[in-house]
């Protein structure tokens, strides 16, 4: 298939609620968005967001890698855009992503083909309050719109976190399942202080307590902590999933669209996480409607437990035309759901856009 157009877009979505990391606050999604066109206009989208502070890939870096890109492969054959994408891939991963995505949704892979049969996979969801009355009605508010597994962000402050979880295990009394994550905020020290202080009631686990490229902190907390530790930032490649699988507590592995190019990249890397007996987890907390649309697709066949791609509903504004349906802690994915970016919406929140034509 011929590509005669492209077009890159970054984008502006304020938040609802301010999102907390370790390493910053996110006020608003600020996606790079590639769409690209075949001859009777039909699109396909992909998105990459670059979140400074996660990687050493910047948002700048990846307009630039998504234009030099666009600017060589408009008017050539899709699969050879493909090729040349996975081959320079590890100059900015996220924004190649994105333009293999897009490619990937023009042409129709089966991975995103709608489900025969409505689906639901549940999503988890994170605990915003910092004082134990706000979380203790947080708590209250998120378990009755259906949602069972909480994500609690730790990494800025040792003791803070430590009570912090304590406050919302006394809260939860044991009625939805907890994910702990760090964002590779903690030293080893910081990390074994907080493992040896954590009780495991409910906790299913321990997710990046040290740098991503700090193989061997990361080790050392998985062998000591009372709960399974996940990796997340390290795993970007195949070669980092069979890495996890030899170190002693590490039990999960969590995988993003975003960092394996493709759809079916991504499933084999799921599959193989858990064919080396860890527990795959899918999604990206960043990702707007149209990852996480793209990651669910993927995870109806290859997981079994709380989706993370739960990014779309943080923006105060959605970007498809009919919004993906969110209900009772589960997103729904329709045999009848076509996804469709309304370009009015998109154009509003848009801050710099570049189109490349053959």
């Amino acid at each position: 298939m011929i590509i005669p157009e492209i077009r890159l877009s970054r984008v502006k979505l304020p938040l609802i609620t301010p999102y907390r990391l370790s390493y910053r606050t996110v006020e608003a999604f600020e996606p790079l968005l590639v769409e690209v066109r075949d001859g009777d206009g039909n699109s396909g989208w992909g998105e990459g967001h670059i979140s400074p502070g996660s990687s050493r890939e910047t948002p700048a870096g990846g307009w630039a890698y998504c234009r030099d890109i666009a600017a060589a492969a408009a008017g050539r054959d899709s699969g050879a855009i493909k090729a040349s994408v996975l081959e320079s891939m590890a100059q900015s991963p996220v924004a190649a992503s994105a333009f293999l995505c897009a490619i990937d949704m023009l042409c129709g892979d089966p991975l995103l083909q709608p489900p025969a049969g409505e689906t639901r996979l549940a999503l988890l969801t994170p605990v915003n309050g910092l004082t134990s009355e706000a979380i203790a009605a947080e708590i209250e508010d998120k378990l009755a719109d259906g949602f069972t597994t909480f994500k609690i962000k730790v990494g800025k402050d040792l003791e803070g976190d430590i009570a912090r979880v304590r406050a919302i295990q006394d809260a939860v009394r044991g009625r939805a399942t907890l994910r702990i994550d760090a964002n590779q905020a903690y030293t080893q020290d910081q990390a074994r202080r907080f493992a040896a202080a954590l009780a495991p009631e409910g906790v299913e686990l321990f997710e990046q307590p040290c740098a991503a490229d700090d193989w061997d902190a990361n080790a050392a907390i998985a062998a000591l902590s009372p709960v399974p530790v996940m990796l997340d930032e390290p795993i970007c490649a195949i070669a980092d999933i069979e890495r996890a699988a030899t170190i002693e507590g590490v039990g999960l592995c969590k995988l993003k669209l975003k960092r394996f190019g493709t759809l079916s990249r991504l499933k084999r890397a799921l599959e193989l996480t858990r064919d080396l007996g860890m527990t795959p987890v899918l999604g990206d907390g960043l990702g707007t409607e149209l990852s996480c649309w793209m990651e669910a697709c993927v995870a109806r066949t290859t997981i079994d437990n709380a989706g993370e791609f739960n990014g779309f509903l943080k923006p105060k504004t959605r970007l498809f035309a009919e919004p993906l349906v969110f209900a009772r802690g589960h997103v729904v994915l329709r045999p009848d759901f076509v996804p469709r970016i309304d370009r009015d919406i998109l154009a509003r929140h848009t801050m710099m856009e570049q189109r490349f034509a053959a």
